[in-house]
């Protein structure tokens, strides 16, 4: 994630933070001036928190307890977009991802990928997807003249994710 972003970004969105594992990795690594982490689940952030704490980094993150549907549309006008990256660990909408040879974007639930690059397109994003995802779909994420950058994650000889870094779309 850091080589993605250009220096001159500072902040890192974690759009589905989840128990928190992948902000507090972010506030370990010193990168970023401000993390906001947002979980919609009121236990699940209780549990981020927790983890932060054990983690030391409780004091670098801003938890916010919203749909990050709702948080990034009604905060719209106060993120710089220049200075800001998302990142995002989506649902994938279960198991069934795992049979497909390849995976459909479109049919992840309850998100589409379509869903998710509106709500992040005016802003440089990391997308943690299954390892199947159809690259087509991703390839149409990027902004004319612009390519997505796509690394693979594997453990012992096996792919098992994917992120898709898509640069930001420029706003009208």
């Amino acid at each position: 994630m850091a080589e993605f972003a250009s220096p001159p970004k500072s902040v890192l969105i974690d759009i589905f933070a989840g128990v928190g594992g992948n902000s507090i990795a972010f506030a370990l690594s010193s990168r970023w001036e401000k993390i906001i982490a947002i979980e919609k689940d009121p236990s699940v952030i209780a549990c981020a928190q927790h983890n932060a704490a054990i983690y030391g980094v409780s004091d670098q993150i801003t938890w916010v307890n919203d749909d990050c549907f709702s948080y990034l549309a009604s905060n719209s006008s106060s993120i710089d977009h220049s200075k800001t990256v998302i990142f995002g660990s989506p649902p994938w909408g279960g198991p069934g991802y795992t049979s497909d040879e390849v995976f459909d974007l479109s049919t992840m639930y309850p998100y589409s990928i379509q869903d998710l690059r509106g709500i992040c397109k005016g802003m440089d994003s990391a997308l943690y997807l299954p390892r199947t995802s159809n690259l087509r779909q991703i390839a149409k994420l990027a902004p004319d003249g612009k390519k997505v950058e796509i690394v693979q994650y594997c453990m012992e000889g096996a792919s098992k994710a994917l992120v898709a870094y898509v640069p930001a779309s420029p706003t009208t």
